[in-house]
């Protein structure tokens, strides 16, 4: 008999099911949420049933970090943190388990896929069929003619085996082994592997028909054109590590047997023991013969049950059934009523029928998801779940069609709902369309309700609904030069598809408004972030003028003193090399020049060169500081000058930001395309960068408001500290008052070192900073960091007191709040773990703080553009980034706004106790302004 071995990546099927339960969770009597427990236990059942393995483990990750955080500290750095909900079943999932005589694979220090490899791979040389259960395609690479990667059902869709002719279909590569090639050359963004930049799955396949492998490809580097060949010799060790971080290690040092995998039954009383505690009764029945206790849960409606009117009323219905396994719904399994409004008759009723609603959900499908370029291809609306209705939209017809729908949409007595309201804002108005109304934005809700999660549809959908939305590349094709257009795609499916978006996203918003309701989100949601939507949409269509000429001087100076340095590093190291490589870089700081007898080594034997490593070896020898300053100068010339004229709109001649309301958990905005936000402004050379934004023309001028400390004022206002309120009040130099404070010297005497360090501390301080991360910043012992906090904290008792309060609360709450109510949960916060739990505690001290500066910024933002507008101005908002506000200011206008703004912004949030101070500058670029 073939011996047949199946190895289950724990963790992966403990989160698959905690998001299967996550729309209906399943809490016993005891208030335990058992979702994910209960999802677990059922897939394993149905695997010993149904497979029959004779051998079986199952692996999970531990909290220590691995070797590929020490390959790379930012591995899996973007990863949300842990539900709560799953914390609290792993331990139970581990005691069933074992309660099935299941043998745990788990070595601190070593991840699931690691474990299951090495096991797989050992007895995968036996007489053994080896199963891999994931959903995690990275496995495939461990493939063989007698291992499998078993991927278990889901959404509906059927368990799949993966064999090598499947794994190599599925890659469309020669050999198993490039499975770790396509991961290296492209990455990964779940683990926050980097890849090689400009290089997806497509262009990896391609490169990989060609040359092989990375080594191959980097090899032959020359071969390659413009930017794919400079991106692959800049990041050819970025390549290189992220191949190793991507290939699963088939060599733990792991003891276990064949006798310790054998499968010969479960242990009864245990079992049955959990089941009871946990409230198992169908499981009961099923393994035990004992009577299961039914439960109620809503059943889809038969076919003949399917409404058949245009405008029906939708009705529920609801029958008792067993506990079972949630599956997700999707289009082909749910009823639903979809339809085409393809007439101007149609469309005239169904405008008719929207004028009658208090509120309707719609969404549009474009061409292109830069809502500038994009064009209208149509409009789907939904305002019954399961209802929706589409309305195509040509050249030939948007003249026809869209002034039927105009009045609906700027009918301010309707509300309007939308995912990502601000795309569709956007793209209407480009078609002489200004939505109106009060606004529903469901990725913006459930941003508030969890702001460390993330918001997009599909995702919502599967969270929230249990439902598989249709991707988008099933349409269209995957992202790529190749990716079709919805113009393009028959229109019965596009109306399905559109028709779905409509119907789940109402379904989101009926989801979310009770909790937005139930934790005092309301003002937050429709008073700040859903009014911000126009403002924010107002200031990217506006953009912003670059002088790409002035970049490009800046290039050609950039690259000389690159060239520059280049020639002092290798003077100064005796020889030339890589020095955009870490390897190459540190044989010569560590090797050849001895900076450091005790340097840290990655897993791998390379020596580690980051930033924080290399700082502390400034003071040892010149080189280290101009190797810094290499870096710093390449990522400046790559990151802006010469990638932001790419970026300049060829219709307006302007850069046009995306900004992103639901990304920083603290409320504070973000942007992309570009990214504003990291413009460098404490060097020379970055600073000479924001030289190139200049205004719309010669009758304008660029005026930049800044708030000023906003941080360090809202800390003295939540803190009342005396002393910090008096210097503010009385416009006292607040690090120079602090220094005095520290140094015990009268204010006059303090120096500019002493300003210095406690400016340092200041900022800090917001920021939870401990003794080593102050040392580090002051570049001083960490017992005089210590002593520095000691008699901070002593000085500024207030503030210690304020901080000891806020982390209390946050224990006793689980989160924190901004002055406007704005939460974030910290779900860490009473961990064990003194690391994770250090982090929240850290969290909890900074997030009312930097959020209500968040707030702050985004009330002004709202008022001024109402002033702007109310006023007739020609002056527009053009940019956010930070605590400052950039305008293009009409020069007859100037003496007349800047008082307008600067009392807008200080009065955003009144009656506080210490005064807000905006920093004005005007100039032709903003580095003038600023």
């Amino acid at each position: 008999m073939a011996k047949k071995l199946f190895l289950l990546d724990g963790m992966a099927l403990v989160y698959r099911a905690h998001f299967a339960f996550s729309r209906n969770p399943r809490v016993n009597s005891k208030g335990l949420n058992t979702g994910a427990i209960l999802g677990f236990t059922n897939s394993l059942v149905e695997v010993i049933e149904k497979q029959k393995p004779t051998h079986i483990g199952v692996s999970f990750d531990t909290a220590e970090p691995t070797f590929r955080h020490e390959m790379y500290q930012e591995y899996k750095a973007n990863r949300e943190e842990q539900p709560e909900d799953i914390t609290l079943a792993l331990p139970y999932v581990r005691q069933i388990v074992e309660a099935f005589n299941i043998s745990l694979l788990i070595k601190p220090g070593f991840e699931a896929d690691d474990i299951i490899g090495t096991v797989a791979k050992r007895m995968g040389k036996e007489d053994f069929e080896v199963y891999m259960m994931t959903i995690d395609k990275d496995y495939a690479q461990l493939v063989t003619e007698n291992i499998f990667l078993y991927k278990p059902s889901y959404s509906g869709s059927d368990i799949e085996i993966w064999d090598i002719p499947k794994v190599l279909e599925k890659f469309e590569i020669a050999r198993v082994e490039q499975v770790i090639d396509i991961l290296g050359l492209q990455g990964d963004t779940s683990d926050n592997i980097p890849g090689i930049p400009g290089i997806g799955k497509k262009t990896a396949i391609k490169l990989l028909k060609e040359y092989d492998s990375v080594e191959g490809l980097i090899a032959h580097a020359h071969k390659l054109k413009g930017k794919q060949r400079e991106n692959v010799e800049t990041f050819s060790e970025q390549g290189i590590l992220s191949k190793k971080l991507a290939t699963i290690d088939i060599h733990v040092d792991i003891e276990v047997t064949e006798s310790d995998l054998q499968y010969s039954g479960f242990d009864k009383e245990k079992l049955k023991a959990i089941f009871d505690e946990l409230e198992f009764r169908t499981l009961s029945k099923r393994l035990f013969n004992e009577a299961p206790t039914k439960t109620t849960t809503v059943k889809p409606k038969k076919k003949n049950e399917a409404q058949t009117s245009l405008f029906s009323e939708p009705q529920a219905q609801t029958e008792s059934i067993e506990e079972q396994i949630i599956e997700f719904s999707n289009i082909h399994n749910t009823i639903h009523n979809y339809y085409l409004m393809d007439t101007p008759e149609l469309c005239q009723q169904l405008a008719v029928r929207l004028e009658k609603q208090e509120e309707f959900c719609f969404d549009t499908e474009t061409t292109n998801i830069d809502a500038l370029k994009a064009e209208l291809v149509g409009i789907a609306f939904s305002y019954y779940p399961t209802e929706a209705y589409y309305v195509p939209i040509n050249p030939e017809t948007k003249k026809e069609i869209l002034p039927i729908f105009k009045s609906v949409f700027e009918n301010e007595k309707i509300s309007k709902i939308a995912q990502n309201l601000k795309y569709d804002y956007m793209v209407l108005k480009n078609y002489g369309i200004e939505i109106k109304g009060k606004f529903f934005d469901t990725m913006l809700a459930h941003y508030l309700l969890e702001p460390d999660m993330r918001h997009n549809m599909d995702r919502l959908a599967r969270n929230e609904l249990q439902y598989e939305p249709i991707e988008i590349e099933s349409l269209i094709g995957k992202k790529g030069k190749k990716q079709g257009s919805m113009r393009d795609v028959p229109l019965e499916k596009v109306k399905e598809y559109a028709g779905e978006d409509a119907d789940i996203t109402l379904q989101l918003k009926h989801t979310f408004a009770p909790k937005i309701e139930k934790n005092n989100l309301e003002e937050l949601l429709f008073d700040l972030e859903t009014p911000l939507i126009s403002v924010l949409a107002e200031m990217e269509s506006q953009g912003i003028r670059l002088d790409k000429e002035g970049l490009a001087e800046i290039s050609k100076e950039l690259t000389l003193e690159v060239q520059k340095l280049e020639e002092g590093i290798y003077k100064k190291a005796g020889t030339t090399f890589n020095i955009a490589s870490p390897k190459q870089l540190g044989e010569i700081l560590f090797d050849k020049l001895k900076l450091d007898e005790n340097a840290k080594k990655t897993k791998t034997g390379q020596y580690a060169t980051g930033e924080e490593i290399l700082v502390r070896l400034a003071e040892k020898h010149e080189i280290v500081a101009e190797v810094l300053h290499f870096r710093e100068l390449v990522k400046l010339k790559n990151t802006y000058v010469d990638a932001l004229p790419e970026l300049v709109n060829p219709e307006t001649g302007k850069i046009h930001t995306s900004y992103n309301q639901a990304v920083a958990a603290t409320g504070r905005l973000s942007s992309t395309n570009p990214n504003l936000q990291n413009i460098p402004i404490r060097t020379a050379q970055g600073r000479e960068v924001r030289k190139a934004f200049i205004p719309s023309d010669e009758n304008h001028v660029l005026l930049a408001a800044d708030y000023s400390q906003i941080e360090l004022r809202l800390m003295a206002a939540f803190s009342q500290d005396e002393t910090m309120i008096s210097a503010f009040q009385n416009k006292v130099d607040i690090h120079s008052t602090t220094a005095s404070k520290l140094y015990k010297v009268a204010i006059e005497d303090v120096d500019s070192e002493m300003r210095r360090r406690a400016k340092t501390a200041n900022f800090g301080i917001i920021y939870g900073i401990s003794a080593h991360g102050l040392s580090q910043r002051l570049n001083i012992p960490r017992p005089e960091a210590g002593e520095i906090i000691r008699n901070y904290f002593t000085e500024f008792a207030a503030v210690k007191s304020y901080m000891n309060d806020v982390i209390e609360q946050a224990r006793e709450k689980g989160y924190v709040e901004t002055i406007m109510g704005r939460r974030r949960f910290l779900r860490n916060i009473n961990a064990r773990n003194r690391v994770d739990r250090e982090h929240a505690e850290r969290n909890a001290i900074n997030t009312p703080i930097q959020g209500s500066a968040a707030d702050m910024i985004k009330i002004a933002m709202i008022r001024i553009q109402e002033f702007l507008q109310s006023e007739k101005l020609k002056t527009k908002m053009l940019l956010q980034v930070h605590d400052e506000l950039v305008f293009d200011v009409h020069k007859e206008e100037l003496e007349y706004i800047q008082p307008k703004i600067a009392d807008l912004m200080k009065t955003a949030i009144p009656d506080l106790p210490v005064p807000m101070e905006v920093e004005m500058g005007i100039g032709q670029n903003w580095l003038e302004a600023h």
